[in-house]
């Protein structure tokens, strides 16, 4: 075997018995190669021991190999699983991620876009993101870019997300078919496009069934657990009646369990508790979680391979991404 240290594309070319311009195609996967002369290309290497530069390579083609990934927040439970999907799916490819976390914070997140174009990232996935349409269109003209787990009007195919709105409104309905008519609800952020959308979905399954809004039964919270507890402390504070609650997250519903426990209310025998995401721990909480399933993870990886093929201008068709109703014990019937 000869020594890696040394190996160079005229001795793959030699080998391979081909040119050296046809090794820096197979390299850079940058236009196709006949299936013949790609194998040989690929056994000289295998041969020869040789494991590319990713740093050289990307000097010679212009490109750094390198895909910057922007999360809304590293501690989020939700968030996390869609960038490990988008590392996931990162895999294979060639391209290495970097990660900045946003922190909930619209400056702290467009600063580090702003470090991520000046590394010379080959292109950007933006997971969530707390910034308005107009200022991520100015990203997207500087690189390439994939918006994971959110949707942006004019933004077809580059983006891929769930129907907050028709989840939130099923999710409702549910709780108005188990006979609830009092629904407390804890929104997530105001600012946050996900956010709105689950409270226009929880107003219009509330319409739907002429149940008249009750302003005083809607908490503003921040997707934290914290603010889960909080809600639930204001409602009892101000003397208000429900017997159920929608949290617009599971980490506020795990917060709002916490709260109702400590007042002696069971869940559900006096209020029934449903959230939103069907994280990990919902599964595990007593009783085990109702709430609407998205697969961030999924959404990640596709996020990944959606770019990619940008990169390269290849086709590629979004899979769909669905939700689902994850009915469990912490739904009581109440008629």
């Amino acid at each position: 075997m000869e020594d890696s240290k040394k190996t160079t594309i005229d001795d793959i070319a030699r080998i391979a018995n081909v040119s050296k311009s046809t090794v820096s195609r197979v390299l850079n996967d940058s236009t196709p190669v006949a299936k013949e002369k790609r194998k040989a290309v690929l056994e000289a290497m295998e041969r020869l021991d040789f494991k590319p530069n990713q740093f050289a390579r990307g000097l010679a083609g212009g490109a750094s190999m390198t895909i910057g990934i922007v999360t809304q927040n590293i501690s989020s439970p939700f968030y996390d699983s869609v960038t490990v999907g988008v590392v996931r799916g990162l895999g294979g490819t060639g391209y290495t991620p970097l990660i900045v976390d946003g922190q909930w914070d619209s400056t702290i997140e467009f600063n580090g876009i702003e470090t991520l174009i000046g590394r010379q990232v080959d292109g950007l996935v933006i997971v969530g993101s707390t910034l308005s349409s107009d200022e991520l269109e100015k990203v997207r003209v500087l690189k390439p870019t994939f918006v994971a787990a959110r949707k942006l009007d004019g933004w077809e195919g580059c983006c891929a997300y769930i129907d907050n709105f028709q989840a939130a409104f099923e999710l409702t309905e549910y709780l108005i078919q188990q006979g609830h008519r009092k629904i407390a609800h804890i929104q997530g952020l105001k600012s946050h496009g996900d956010a709105r959308l689950r409270y226009e979905g929880y107003l219009a399954a509330l319409s739907s069934a002429g149940i008249p809004l009750d302003p005083q039964l809607v908490f503003d919270g921040d997707f934290s657990g914290q603010s889960g507890i909080l809600a639930i402390e204001s409602f009892l504070k101000r003397g208000c009646q429900f017997t159920a609650v929608f949290a617009a997250n599971d980490e506020m519903s795990f917060g709002a369990r916490l709260a109702l426990s400590r007042h002696n209310i069971r869940v559900p025998d006096d209020v029934s508790l449903v959230g939103f995401d069907d994280l990990p721990f919902s599964a595990y909480m007593t009783p085990p979680l109702t709430t609407v399933s998205q697969p961030g993870f999924e959404i990640g990886v596709a996020a990944a391979q959606a770019l990619i093929h940008r990169i390269k201008n290849k086709p590629f068709d979004l899979p769909p991404i669905s939700t689902q109703l994850v009915v469990r014990e912490s739904v009581k019937r109440i008629w």
